[in-house]
C-alpha cells in the first residue's frame, strides 16, 4: 500500500529505525531521533544500493516520487544516481567558482593590482550597474556574444556611448583572463567589437568659469591612471591641441627654463611653437617625469612605445560624467577668454 501525507505525518519514532514503503523501491526511513528520510532502493550490477533523496517535509511525497522516477531512469541506463548527484554537485560547485562576477573580481584584484583603487572601483561600479545584473551569475562558458551585445547597446541607448565601449573592453579582458586560467574557451566580447559606433565629436565650444570649476573638481576625483589625470590637468592650463600633448616627448621640455618647444612637424601650421610653462604645469610635469620611462610623456598602457590613443582623454571625460565635453573645448575656451580680455592680439591668440 502506497504512502499518504497523513500516514507520513502520523509516523512516530521507535526504539529502532523503521521503514514505511511506498512503491517502486521508494521508502521513508523514520529514525529513532524522529527524522524522516526518503530512500530509493535499487539493484545495479547485481548489487543492492540505496540512494538518499532527502528528508521529509523538505522533500514532499510527490517530489520524492518524481526523484525516484528520475533515479530509476538512470539505473536503467546503467548509471548510479548517487554518483550522478555527486558529479552534478561537483560541476555546480565548479560553475559557481567560474561565474563572470567571481572571475571579474579576481581579474580586478590580480591583474589591476598596480592601478589606483579609484580606477578599480570605477570598473567595479560599471560592472555592478550594468554587467553583473545580466551575466554576473552565469559561468563564463555559458555567456554568449548576444548577451554582451545586449549590455553595451542598452548603455549606448542611454547615451553612455564611450562607457559602453570601455565596458566591452573590460568584459573582453575578463574573458581573456578566464581563457588563461582555463575557465573560458573563448571571448564573446571580441565578437561584438565594432557593434556600436563611437559618437561623432562635436565642434569645440568655450567653457564658462563655472564649467571649468566643475571640470577641475571632476578631474581631482577621477580615479584613472595618474598619467591620464596629469594630461587632463595640463590641457586647460597649456591649451595646446590634444594631439600636441599626446605626442609630447621629454626631449622637447626644458623644465629649468619653464619652456616647451613643440617641433614644427607636429604643429598644424608647421612652425616651431614655444609654450611657456607656469608653475602649476611644472609641478605636474616633474611628477610625471618620476613615473614615466622612455621619451614619451603619455605612453600607452598596452603599447608603451606608442602614445595614448586620440580617444583616451575624451573617454575619461565621459567616464567622469562630463557628457558633451571634449578636450578640444579648452582651446576654444582659452581663445574666447583671451579675446574678451582685449589684452592680446589675434596673431598671438591664433598661434
Amino acid at each position: 500500500m502506497t504512502l499518504t501525507d497523513i500516514k507520513i505525518r502520523q509516523a512516530k519514532p521507535g526504539k529502532t529505525s523503521s521503514k514505511l514503503t511506498d512503491s517502486g523501491g521508494l521508502y521513508l526511513e523514520v529514525t529513532t531521533g524522529g527524522s524522516k528520510l526518503w530512500r530509493y532502493r535499487f539493484r545495479l550490477g547485481g548489487k543492492e544500493n540505496t540512494y538518499a533523496i532527502g528528508s521529509y517535509p523538505e522533500v514532499s511525497l510527490s517530489d520524492a516520487r518524481t526523484e525516484r522516477d528520475l533515479a530509476r531512469d538512470l539505473v536503467k541506463s546503467g548509471r548510479n544516481p548517487a554518483h550522478v548527484r555527486q558529479t552534478e554537485k561537483a560541476q555546480q560547485l565548479t560553475e559557481n567558482r567560474n561565474t563572470f562576477k567571481i572571475v571579474a573580481q579576481e581579474w580586478i584584484e590580480r591583474r589591476l593590482a598596480q592601478r589606483t583603487e579609484k580606477y578599480r572601483d570605477q570598473i567595479e561600479r560599471a560592472f555592478v550597474n550594468d554587467v553583473y545584473p545580466r551575466i554576473g551569475r552565469l559561468p563564463l562558458r555559458e555567456i554568449t556574444a548576444a548577451q554582451v551585445l545586449e549590455i553595451i547597446t542598452a548603455m549606448d541607448r542611454r547615451h553612455a556611448n564611450t562607457l559602453a565601449l570601455m565596458v566591452r573592453q573590460w568584459i573582453s579582458a575578463v574573458f581573456c583572463y578566464g581563457v588563461a586560467t582555463l575557465r573560458a574557451d573563448s571571448d564573446p566580447a571580441a565578437a561584438v567589437r565594432g557593434a556600436i559606433r563611437r559618437n561623432e565629436i562635436n565642434h569645440s565650444r568655450p567653457m564658462s568659469l563655472v564649467e571649468l570649476r566643475e571640470y577641475f573638481k571632476a578631474v581631482k576625483n577621477y580615479g584613472g591612471h595618474r598619467r591620464t589625470v596629469i594630461a587632463l590637468y595640463l590641457l586647460p592650463v597649456l591649451f595646446v591641441r590634444t594631439v600636441e600633448l599626446r605626442l609630447a616627448e621629454w626631449s622637447e621640455f626644458d623644465l629649468d627654463a619653464a619652456l616647451w618647444t613643440i617641433p614644427a612637424q607636429r604643429m598644424k601650421k608647421r612652425k616651431i611653437h614655444l609654450v611657456p610653462l607656469p608653475e602649476s604645469a611644472l609641478v605636474l610635469l616633474r611628477e610625471l617625469r618620476e613615473i614615466t620611462a622612455g621619451n614619451l610623456l603619455f605612453a600607452g598602457m598596452r603599447h608603451p612605445k606608442e602614445p595614448i590613443s586620440a580617444t583616451t582623454l575624451n573617454r575619461a571625460l565621459e567616464y567622469m560624467d562630463l557628457k558633451g565635453w571634449h578636450c578640444h573645448d579648452f582651446r576654444a575656451t582659452a581663445s574666447t577668454h583671451l579675446y574678451e580680455s582685449e589684452l592680446w592680439s589675434s596673431d598671438v591668440i591664433e598661434l
